[in-house]
């Protein structure tokens, strides 16, 4: 730390910085050990189970950092940051598979992104209980959704979709990329389904979609609007960014090694799960 500001500090004028904040060694209590391991862990698991079904690690992800004590606001954008990781890892698995096909990974982008930045702006006027409700309703009847149709999604049949099949394809992802970027997680569930149903992807390779496009992508955008705005818990990044590329990477080669009906199951119970918790929290 320069002299200038050593003096503001010594006067009140600024608060006195952490030691990991101007490069000094600072002392690490077990207390601090069990939190970074507990982080850790939870990052891991949240971000395996979500590379698996295409989405939800904000289902034990954001929960966990909010019981931790950080408040919703500082803990969602902490969640958005480290799950852009979850992206890498998975991306880091499937380009060995070559999973997407450049033209409808555009196809998402361009669609979804105005929506998630449309989302952004309109979350403000909406009130956060009745957001928080609606989504897990509608995370509810996903999984139900998939449950009742036992074939969907076991194969791949992609569909040659005509100017108007691609002009609702467009306007469905524009839908979930706007509730993306109001609501709080889980809806690259949405997308997953979304990529399946319409588009006639397998489970598996709709997946690698969501992980990569909408975690790297769709999150890295709000992660970065959040972080410019200094809501983040920077001392607990690196910790959930170790645990996600590793969960990332976990998850991808599972749902490539096991295929599309492992994943579909753990879509539905992750979707299932989701949409209660959601529900118990709009309550």
């Amino acid at each position: 730390m320069s002299l200038p500001l050593m003096a503001w500090v010594a006067a009140g004028l600024l608060p006195t910085p952490s030691p990991l904040a101007i490069g000094l060694p600072a002392v690490i209590t077990p207390a601090d050990l069990l939190l970074q391991l507990g982080l850790f862990a939870a990052s891991l698991v949240a971000n395996l189970l979500s590379a698996l079904a295409g989405g939800g690690a904000g289902l034990v992800q954001l929960p966990v950092l909010i019981l931790l004590g950080l408040s919703f606001p500082l803990a969602l954008a902490t969640h958005k940051l480290a799950s852009v990781a979850l992206g890498v890892g998975a991306s880091l698995r499937h380009a060995r598979e070559r999973s997407l096909n450049p033209r409808l990974a555009a196809f998402v982008l361009v669609c979804g992104l105005p929506g998630v930045v449309l989302g952004a702006r309109v979350v403000l006027a909406l009130p956060a209980q009745l957001c928080t409700l609606l989504l897990g309703l509608l995370t509810i009847a996903l999984g139900l959704y998939s449950i009742s149709q036992p074939q969907l999604g076991s194969v791949s049949a992609v569909r040659q979709l005509d100017r108007r099949g691609l002009a609702i394809g467009g306007a469905g992802l524009f839908a979930i990329g706007f509730l993306n970027g109001s609501l709080t997680s889980g809806t690259g569930l949405f997308v997953t389904l979304w990529l399946v149903r319409w588009f006639g992807l397998d489970y598996g390779r709709a997946v690698a979609y969501t992980l990569i496009l909408v975690g790297l992508v769709w999150n890295g955008a709000g992660a970065l609007t959040l972080g410019i705005q200094g809501q983040i818990a920077w001392s607990w990044v690196p910790v959930l960014l170790a645990g996600s590329v590793a969960g990332g990477y976990l998850g991808a080669h599972l749902a490539i090694a096991k295929g599309s009906r492992l994943v579909k199951r753990a879509f539905e119970v992750l979707s299932l799960l989701m949409g209660i918790s959601l529900l118990v929290k709009s309550f």
